[in-house]
């Protein structure tokens, strides 16, 4: 199994993002022109709000050092196409979230690697491995950049071939996403049951107060209901696969799930829960704006 989950999982991660890549045109990316405001509001609360929040809770609930690195690795992760689909389900601004998954899924491959490099170096200190900037950048431009350009080469190209094909691979997206967190449970299932009672209330607690910071954020910004949804939902839910990427990239003990991916390999689970509060609860409100 770890053998097929070291394989498995950065392959895994850039068809996931080339399937949000082929949703991507033009449109999307002037989008950010066109709404500065509530694209900059999100922009911000994911690069900087998002980390900043992790920071300060686990400066309030001790961790050990690997575990509180992994919390910091997940908070520096864009939200994926999982946020994209959930902005729909909530009836937020999918075109907003979309085009905060392509900037920071973009931006990604500059920020966490630099950001990781800082975490490390402040959270493991002398126990920190040799972190290669230039290398996880790399990597990450391989499995997160390259396949959301090529899906928005093959967008603009066969529009017609993309919009056919675009809900199978998101539905492939989606499977491969809970394949990856099974997989990743079910191989260290003794491990995340020791640490589940310690990561679980951290995870939770940072997935529920950014998902309201992102809200009331964005509507004391005087944005509408939807766009405020949609940004709640982009600072508040995270790409839980690149999290384990990462720190599986970072570890390079040959492991499926290193210590510095288990706060992703829960999270991964527990965020659907707070997802789905939050999703009723914006559903509701919907009806009575």
């Amino acid at each position: 199994m770890d053998i097929i989950l070291k394989l498995f999982l950065p392959l895994s991660l850039a068809v996931i993002m080339f399937s949000l890549g082929i949703t991507l045109t033009g449109q999307d990316f002037k989008r950010v022109v066109k709404m500065p405001r509530a694209f900059s509001v999100g922009l911000l609360g994911q690069l900087l709000l998002l980390p900043a929040v992790a920071f300060l809770i686990l400066q309030v609930i001790e961790l050990e050092p690997a575990m509180a690195f992994g919390v910091m690795l997940l908070s520096f992760a864009p939200g994926g196409v999982t946020s994209n689909l959930l902005t729909r389900f909530s009836g937020g601004t999918v075109a907003l979230s979309v085009s905060l998954t392509a900037i920071t899924s973009l931006l990604c491959v500059l920020t966490v690697p630099l950001l990781t490099a800082a975490a490390a170096v402040y959270f493991l200190g002398s126990d920190a491995p040799m972190i290669d900037v230039t290398s996880i950048g790399i990597a990450m431009a391989l499995i997160t950049t390259v396949p959301v350009a090529l899906g928005v080469v093959v967008n603009h190209l066969t529009p017609a071939f993309s919009v056919r094909i675009s809900k199978v691979l998101s539905a492939v997206a989606t499977i491969l996403f809970v394949v990856i967190a099974l997989g990743a449970v079910a191989t260290n299932w003794s491990v995340l049951i020791a640490n589940i009672a310690e990561l679980g209330p951290v995870l939770i607690l940072l997935n529920v107060v950014m998902l309201l910071i992102g809200y009331n954020g964005a509507k004391a910004m005087k944005l509408s209901h939807q766009d405020s949804i949609a940004i709640a939902l982009e600072v508040g839910v995270q790409n839980a696969t690149l999290g384990i990427t990462v720190g599986a990239l970072v570890a390079m003990n040959g492991e499926a799930l290193p210590p510095y991916s288990l706060a992703s390999g829960i999270y991964a689970i527990t965020m659907y829960g707070c997802a789905f509060v939050f999703i009723f609860w914006a559903r509701r409100k919907t009806k009575s704006v």
